[in-house]
């Protein structure tokens, strides 16, 4: 019989699940990290919150263990590369918090425009200060939603229960998806200058870091309130306590900061900041619900070997996984290559396999793509959640079979309808295993996609090669490999670098200052 710890608080329905599902459980919380090394050997199972830390030395005491599942939405307190170094699968619930966030965000929206903290405290200090709290109604007021996922969309639901107008920013949704839910699809300077209310609900990623920087901020109309329930790290706090302190920014709550916990911050004490806790998930139905998920799911693979919301595992047979496990990782890379050099709404992935290809499971390729593709702009998704969240935000997905032999033995091909017509990248594997990129919007490339790359559009003329490993070298920058294809000599020609550290937005001004480029990207594999 299989044997799970809980090692943190949770429903004790939790338990109950294991039971009824044949899984044999113990719970014996706030153990400390020696105590834990001490017993986790005896487990096949681990079921966490937050406060447990599952580090290398924890899994290397592990003997047993085979699925850590996590009742919540983030895992920065489980080092995923270990768990999978040891053949762990790490397993999250990143839907049980969804309404109790979006709630939160409509609490903190009407707590700022009723100022009700400080009319609270001013009130239970005695001061009945009737006429300083001056408030504002949120009816026929706009809610600019940056990010129109799971949350996004319920609080775009509630508010229009309010009667708000709801705008939103969000590169993934498509038209038919905001008609669905009742918004207006906008740019995000669009969304900054009409917005009312702003409220954040997208994960931390490269593209979203600082979303709210002091650029984008001094875009706002004045007197905008701000409202963060998803990440820290998404707002500039410091130029955000400026625009407060000016009146630009007529509110802001925080329920989320970059460095956490916040126990002395910059906005504390500022007029017209509201700070809580990280309290979006905090509901007694909430932590019922991820508690029943993260046991439902655990009790299943290790019962029957069924895989949900695994972070670190596709959905696989073992009959399949070995012949499989080549192609999904260049359908990850394909997918990752076109997420990152797409812009706008993508309304269609197509995923055509070719000779060998063809003959397999097209589901676990399609859903590696997806992965690829999604993760560019988000931190939870997986092969498993990747056509889940591929269907919530509208993405039509198609597959294609062509079981006859073209140019290669093998090819996976991904397309993707873009506002500038369908753009697609190809790729093969060179001795049925090492993943290699053939194609690029139609120009002819050979090239390995690992690392840190830079991306580069330019006019084939002469000189080029050299000035861009001139501008590269007085950068201190070391080319590792150099992959170029063109489409016709004096044409457009497609470089593709990858270089040994990351690609700063200074080297990018460089490069895009040279003659002849029309576009230059830092890509990350």
């Amino acid at each position: 019989m299989p044997k799970v710890l809980i090692s943190d608080k949770m429903s004790p329905l939790a338990a109950q699940i294991f039971r009824e599902r044949g899984v044999e459980v113990d719970e014996i919380t706030g153990k400390t990290p020696e105590e834990l090394k001490a017993i986790i050997g005896q487990y096949d199972g681990l079921a966490i919150r937050s406060s447990t830390k599952v580090t290398p030395e924890i899994l290397e005491h592990a003997t047993n263990l085979k699925v850590i599942g996590r009742a919540g939405i983030g895992v920065d307190n489980v080092d995923i590369p270990a768990a999978s170094a040891k053949g762990v699968v790490v397993m999250n619930t990143p839907f049980g918090n969804s309404i109790t966030t979006a709630e939160h965000a409509i609490a903190l929206m009407f707590a700022l425009a009723r100022q009700l903290p400080e009319a609270d405290a001013s009130t239970q200090a005695g001061k009945w200060e009737k006429n300083r709290f001056m408030g504002v109604e949120l009816t026929g007021k706009t809610l600019g939603l940056i990010g129109a996922g799971n949350i996004g969309s319920i609080v775009a639901d509630r508010a229009l229960g309010l009667r708000m107008k709801v705008v939103a920013y969000d590169p993934f949704l498509s038209p038919d998806r905001a008609v669905e839910i009742g918004v207006e699809k906008v740019e995000l300077d669009q969304l900054l200058a009409r917005a009312d209310f702003i409220t954040l609900h997208t994960p931390l990623t490269d593209q979203t870091r600082n979303i709210l920087s002091a650029e984008n901020l001094a875009k706002t109309k004045k007197g905008v309130r701000i409202i963060n329930c998803a990440r820290g790290g998404l707002v500039d706090e410091s130029a955000l306590k400026e625009l407060l302190d000016t009146g630009h920014v007529a509110g802001a709550a925080l329920d989320v900061f970059v460095t956490e916990p916040a126990k002395e911050h910059a906005l504390f004490g500022t007029p017209n900041f509201v700070a809580t806790p990280h309290l979006g998930a905090s509901t007694n139905e909430a932590q019922v619900n991820v508690a029943l998920q993260v046991a439902e799911q655990m009790a299943d693979y290790l019962v029957s070997g069924g895989v949900t919301n695994a972070l670190n595992m596709p959905s696989l047979s073992a009959e399949e996984a070995p012949r499989l496990k080549p192609y999904m990782a260049l359908a990850e890379k394909l997918g990752s290559l076109v997420g990152q050099l797409s812009h706008g709404a993508i309304p269609r992935v197509s995923v055509h396999t070719e000779g060998a290809a063809a003959e397999l499971n097209p589901k676990p390729i399609t859903s590696a793509v997806l992965s690829g593709f999604l993760r560019v702009h988000s931190d939870t998704v997986n092969m498993v959640n990747a056509p889940y969240l591929a269907k919530e935000r509208g993405i039509e997905v198609r597959e294609v079979r062509t079981e006859k032999e073209g140019d290669y033995h093998t090819l996976v091909r991904v397309s993707v309808k873009t506002d500038a017509g369908e753009r697609s990248v190809a790729g093969t594997l060179f001795g049925n295993q090492a993943p290699r990129l053939i194609e690029l919007f139609g120009i002819k490339v050979e090239a390995d996609l690992a690392g840190h790359m830079l991306y580069v559009v330019n006019e084939d003329a002469p000189g080029f090669i050299g000035r861009i490993g001139t501008t590269l070298g007085e950068a201190g920058v070391n080319i590792g490999t150099f992959h170029l294809g063109r489409r016709d000599a004096g044409g457009e020609a497609v470089l593709l670098l990858s270089v040994d550290e990351p690609v700063t937005g200074d080297l990018i001004n460089k490069v895009r200052a040279l003659p002849g480029v029309k576009t230059v990207m830092a890509l990350r594999f």
